[in-house]
């Protein structure tokens, strides 16, 4: 594993020699010392991740490792069906979006995916989606409120593509559509932030009935680095910047931006994926039963009162 955030050094040396000793032939005091290391390796876990600041829960958002979208329907869909195109311009690899089963019902499944690899991550964007992307996700969600199916989206991207090709095809119409178009689509809407929520880049996958989030997931309008920047003209003040922007998990449940927080195994979600996709499953299951009993009309004027409610304001 890579060394991605300065803090976890110590942790993954453990991990690497635990790795080493469970591939050893049994005896010799194998046992005793691999019990040894498990514990070390459980309380400097606990240890580091009990004291994170938010720049560094940010960071382990942003992990390689995590689990993206796709993983998670490889651990929770059956039958899954990916559907491509916008039926306009393209198809957009940094959003993928079909048809699946999930635990006995019919659901739409929409999310971004970054990519693991170099040339994975590129032929992705990195998880930063074009107009092409959000429309092909509007295309099934649209889909799926023909058919009455509930949608489930996974947000994990930096934000939507700045690039002069999405600028040129209408980037900022495209989020602002999905904007529209979920607010009042028919059918129970589960939001999941996996990893890092940026911007409007996630926002337009992120307008449902529940709002979800993993335990060391982060969202937030601008990037630390890019509020560092604006604010300081100093990327370097990113950690300062992290703490006063309030992106992580617990700050957004205090401030009503999410609904609920899905707890991580001890180390985060990079250390036990399938783990996590578990909780994730519970979570996301639970939260489609509760929805799924709502009269439409009723949904919607909750859903329309929920986003109405955001933000704190003082008429002068």
């Amino acid at each position: 594993m890579s060394v991605e955030v300065p803090f976890e050094e110590p942790l993954i040396e453990l991990r690497r020699r635990i790795e080493e000793l469970e591939g050893y032939p049994a005896g010799s005091g194998r046992e005793r010392e691999l019990s040894s290391l498990r514990s070390e390796l459980r309380e400097r876990t606990r240890e580091v991740y009990g004291g994170l600041n938010r720049w560094q829960k940010t960071l382990v958002a942003r992990h390689s490792e995590r689990p993206y979208t796709l993983d998670y329907v490889g651990f929770l869909m059956d039958e899954w069906v990916e559907l491509h195109g916008d039926r306009g311009f393209a198809d957009d690899p940094a959003i993928v979006a079909g048809l699946a089963r999930f635990r006995g019902r019919s659901v739409a499944v929409v999310g971004h995916q970054k990519g693991r690899g170099t040339k994975e991550r590129i032929a992705r964007n990195f998880g930063q989606p074009r107009p092409e992307g959000y429309r092909k996700a509007l295309r099934v969600m649209r889909l799926a409120e023909r058919f009455g199916r509930p949608v489930i989206t996974f947000i994990d991207t930096p934000g939507a593509f700045p690039g002069l090709d999405a600028e040129e095809r209408g980037q900022a119409e495209a989020i602002a559509r999905n904007l529209v178009e979920m607010s009042v689509l028919a059918v129970p809407i589960v939001v999941m932030v996996t990893g890092e929520g940026g911007s409007g880049g996630a926002l337009a996958l992120g307008v449902g009935d529940r709002i979800l989030i993993l335990e060391y997931g982060v969202y937030s309008v601008i990037s630390p680095e890019g509020c560092a920047a604006i604010l300081w003209k100093d990327q370097e003040k990113k950690s300062q910047a992290a703490e006063a922007m309030k992106l992580t998990a617990p700050d957004l449940l205090e401030l009503g931006v999410v609904d609920e927080i899905v707890r991580e195994p001890l180390g985060a979600a990079h250390t036990a994926p399938e783990e996590t996709a578990r909780s994730v499953g519970d979570a996301l299951a639970k939260a489609l039963d509760e929805l799924e009993r709502l009269p439409v009309d009723q949904l919607l004027a909750r859903r329309y009162a929920k986003f109405r409610a955001l933000g704190v304001f003082e008429e002068a």
